[in-house]
């Protein structure tokens, strides 16, 4: 608990006042975004307003609260983001996922593209958001459905799971990121046991249940989506406040893959722009991943007194494992290709507007979040799963999933969560303080639905009804969620 916190008397109404303020103020959060449609940064400010007034903080307490939480959250996760964007921007910018996408599906045959699409999206969903990754990937599903004998969804889904997938779980993306600072939990294991978890939940996500659902839902994607060499696709918006981003590389991937899906003819290759070898991209995208693997091994493995360990700790401390990977990336991804000094660093300085909505999210979440701890919000819902026996893997996946429900947001789940079941952390070891993180994410990508932006991402590319985008997305994401949340129990049991 923070000095702050310890300097708030309780609440004259006791946890009554407690539990008052807590549903006030999320409900504030959950109303102005999904029925006012106000965007989640305001709606944070004033629903962490609406929080701490109600506990009996005060305006001036409020305040303080608010602000330091904004700037914890900024310093220890806004810099991850800024540095993962720009690896994901020079990916998109240099033709890298083209070259991946490209490599990886023309070298399968039909019916092993469900699991090749979810193996392309998983790697390059390590990078990129997961909207980016949307545009980079679903234009090849079309083009390669179109001209094959595979239905759309049967690759579409695994593509879609294998972003989705990463997108919750696996640092350096916002949600887990949020996790980790919030629950103070060990990034090398939370990437660890994040990777273990996210296998199998791509599979039974992916594949599997996409092979199933193609059978009952039957997909057509609107024939301007589709890229040809005489006709760039018209990519659609999501919704409100959705980002429209790199629709040029979406193209080129879309494109490049024509003459594959068309018989592996090889006209017009010397039109093709220049890209970066796939062995060189691969090692790019891992870089930071394994840098910071190689620590949490270290830690576990090595004597504290070792150089060898000291040496791991440094190079994969997260902030200069990502600063290394956006420094290979210009040599890999940019000089490789052929761009020069100015190009770099366009596409490393485009790649940090898109993401300003993030991270002001994430910001305005940290606030929240730290409101929560300091009124006692968190610590009054530790003492009540302690009572009630609750595992606190589970209550931390409920309460995200009655977030994510709620309000459409993985991030605003994410970090209400976090906040809530903050105090149980400390009562747990390191690794389960990871799982406990790897839970949370797990429960924010629980059934997205008509008040999630991704939602009609989904229905407008793959040319599908509300009804059918609830049939295939939403339950996908339900499974991932689900999924996930069972293999964390089980890891729980041997970790």
């Amino acid at each position: 608990m923070t000095t702050l916190a310890a300097a708030i008397p309780t609440p004259p109404g006791g946890n009554a006042q407690l539990i008052a303020a807590a549903v006030l103020g999320i409900a504030a959060v959950v109303a102005l975004i999904s029925w006012l449609k106000v965007h989640p940064f305001l709606a944070l400010i004033l629903g962490s307003a609406t929080l701490g007034l109600v506990a009996g903080l005060g305006a001036t307490k409020t305040i303080a609260s608010f602000t330091k939480g904004v700037g914890d959250t900024v310093g220890s996760v806004g810099l991850l983001i800024a540095l993962g964007a720009m690896i994901g921007g020079l990916l998109a910018d240099s033709g890298g996922g083209d070259r991946i996408v490209d490599t990886v599906v023309q070298r399968v045959s039909d019916r092993q593209l469900p699991w090749a699409m979810a193996g392309v999206a998983a790697l390059i969903g390590l990078p990129l958001f997961f909207e980016v990754g949307v545009v980079l990937l679903v234009p090849v599903v079309l083009l390669v459905s179109r001209r094959s004998d595979v239905p759309l969804l049967k690759i579409g889904i695994p593509a879609l799971a294998g972003l989705s997938v990463l997108h919750g779980l696996v640092p350096p993306h916002p949600g887990p990121l949020v996790a980790i600072a919030a629950l103070k939990a060990d990034l090398g294991l939370t990437l660890a046991f994040g990777l273990v978890v996210a296998i199998p939940t791509v599979i039974i996500a992916g594949p599997v249940f996409g092979s199933f659902i193609s059978r009952y839902v039957t997909a057509v994607a609107p024939a301007e989506l589709i890229p040809s060499r005489e006709r760039e696709p018209a990519l659609v918006g999501a919704g409100p406040g959705e980002p429209d981003a790199r629709s040029g590389a979406a193209t080129a991937a879309g494109t490049a893959l024509g003459a594959r899906a068309a018989g592996g003819g090889s006209a017009g290759v010397d039109d093709e722009p220049r890209r970066p070898a796939f062995g060189p991209t691969v090692a790019t995208v891992l870089l930071p991943i394994v840098l910071m693997l190689l620590r949490a091994g270290g830690e576990v493995l090595l004597d504290t007194k070792s150089n060898v360990r000291a040496i791991l700790d440094v190079i994969g401390n997260p902030v200069v494992a990502l600063l290394a990977g956006v420094l290979v990336a210009m040599f890999t991804l940019g000089m490789a290709v052929g761009m020069d000094r100015r190009r770099i660093s366009d596409s490393v300085g485009g790649s940090l507007p898109a993401i300003a909505g993030i991270l002001l999210i994430v910001a305005a979440g940290g606030g929240f979040k730290q409101v929560l701890v300091d009124a006692g919000v968190g610590q009054m819902v530790g003492n009540a799963a302690k009572g009630a026996s609750l595992s606190p893997l589970i209550l931390g996946w409920l309460v995200a999933v009655g977030i994510r429900v709620a309000t459409g947001s993985a991030t605003v789940a994410t970090i209400t969560a976090a906040g809530i079941v903050a105090p149980l952390a400390a009562s747990l070891n390191r690794p389960h303080v990871a799982l406990l993180a790897l839970a949370v994410g797990a429960g924010s990508l629980f059934f997205s639905h008509v008040n999630d932006a991704g939602f009609w991402l989904v229905k407008q590319y793959f040319g599908l009804t509300v009804g059918q985008t609830i049939k295939s997305w939403s339950v996908m994401e339900t499974i991932i969620s689900v999924v996930g949340l069972a293999c964390v129990l089980l890891l729980s049991l041997v970790v």
